[in-house]
Order: C-alpha cells, then structure tokens, then sequence
C-alpha cells in the first residue's frame, strides 16, 4: 500500500482513497454530533451554502464557524464539548468549517473518501482494509504555522496501522498537544471553545464508527458506518 500527503492547496489531484484528517475540531465534532443521535451530515464550503441548505430541508440543523465562532444562524459550533450536550436524534447536519470540510469540498477526484480524526482512528483503519486500496491519500487540513501537525500526526498513525505496526500512540497524541492549534485553544479557553475540546481530539477510538463521505445529487454526505475488518 502506497500512502500520499495533499493539503488544502494540493488535494484538488488527490484520486483514489482519500482520507481528509481535521482532528481540532471539524471531524472530532462531527463524530460527536453522530454519537448524539444525528443521522447524516453534508459537508459544504460556505455560510452561505449551510444557510441555504438549512432553508431548503426544514428541520437540518447547521454547525461549524468561521474564525472558530459559530457564525449567524447556525445552531451550534464546532466545539464536542457542547456537541456533547445535545440531543441530535435522527437530525440532518449540514457542517462548515474553515479547515475540514474545505478538504472535502476540495478534493472532488477522490472515488472514495473518508473523513477521520483520532476519536475514529480505529475504525477508519478497519474501513480501509475493507477495500484492501493499494493506494490512499491523506488530506492534511490544517493550516496553522506547523502546518497543521496534528493532521500529520494522526494521518501517519493511521499510516503505521495500515502497515501493520505497532506505533505508541502516545507519541501520536503529544504531538496534537503541542500543535500551534492545540496550544492555541489551551490559551484561548473562549466559551465556544473550551479546554475540554482538546481532550476530546485526543481521545483515541472513542467512537467504534467509521465517516465515509459520499457524493449524492452533488452533495457531499457523511454517514458513520461500523465497518468488520476485511
């Protein structure tokens, strides 16, 4: 197996398998938005195209930010501490982000794609295996000054399993800790973004789901799925 590495700027020639990694917040948030309850999230480049779609499916909910805020009419941000709140039952979600789902909207060449942060690294890597790829491409979405290291950390622990290693985790999570977005929400500690959030971006396999990313009626949908090993 042949792994690649993309960021926003490149991942337009991303083909194949791509997985597209946002660990703080975007796709750590939406696992949490699918462990309460929600049943599908489609992933949209913009406020305007979320608004939009909120006005077209009564009852979706909008999440996300810009600048890390929930912007004007969305329901909720894009922190899984208060994600974790809420009751999501059988909810449609349409999420944008700054980062993750501008690596979704970005990568249009991919014929399969998985979103994954580590809360859902287990079960991305056992997806995976389903397909036996002999290729897979890694979207690294972060943009900070290092960046965006805690991507690349979770992109290359998701790479050592796929290769059959043994890799310590723990070296994988440090590096999310010490990340310039990582440091940064330890400093800014705002109510729409709590300390609390890093800890769940570091919290390995809590959910047993993979998210593969479908596109339907040109929309991009996300739908967790618990995929066997292959």
């Amino acid at each position: 197996m042949k792994f690649h590495y993309f960021n926003l700027e490149t991942c337009q020639d991303a083909v194949g398998l791509v997985v597209v990694i946002d660990v703080i917040r975007a796709f750590t948030n939406a696992a949490v938005v699918f462990s309460r309850g929600a049943r599908e999230i489609h992933p949209v480049g913009t406020v305007e195209e979320a608004l939009e779609f909120k006005r077209q499916n009564p009852g979706s909910l909008a999440c996300g930010e810009v600048g890390g805020i929930p912007p004007e009419g969305f329901d909720f941000g894009n922190s899984p501490t208060l994600t974790d709140s809420l009751d999501l039952s059988g909810r449609i979600i349409v999420q944008r982000t700054g980062a993750g789902t501008q690596g979704i909207v970005r990568s249009a060449q991919a014929s399969r794609m998985l979103a994954a942060s580590f809360v859902v690294a287990g079960a991305t890597v056992r997806y995976i295996q389903t397909i036996h790829p002999d290729e897979v491409s890694f979207v690294i979405t972060g943009f900070s000054n290092d960046g965006g290291e805690e991507d690349r950390a979770c992109a290359e622990y998701l790479e050592s399993l796929l290769q059959e290693k043994s890799p310590d985790v723990r070296v994988f999570l440090e590096r999310v800790w010490d990340s310039d977005d990582g440091q940064h929400l330890m400093e800014a500690a705002m109510p729409h973004a709590p300390i609390t959030d890093l800890e769940y971006c570091t919290s390995l396999d809590r959910y047993s789901f993979a998210m593969p990313v479908s596109r339907e009626n040109d929309r991009f949908i996300m739908r967790p799925i618990k995929p066997t090993r292959g």
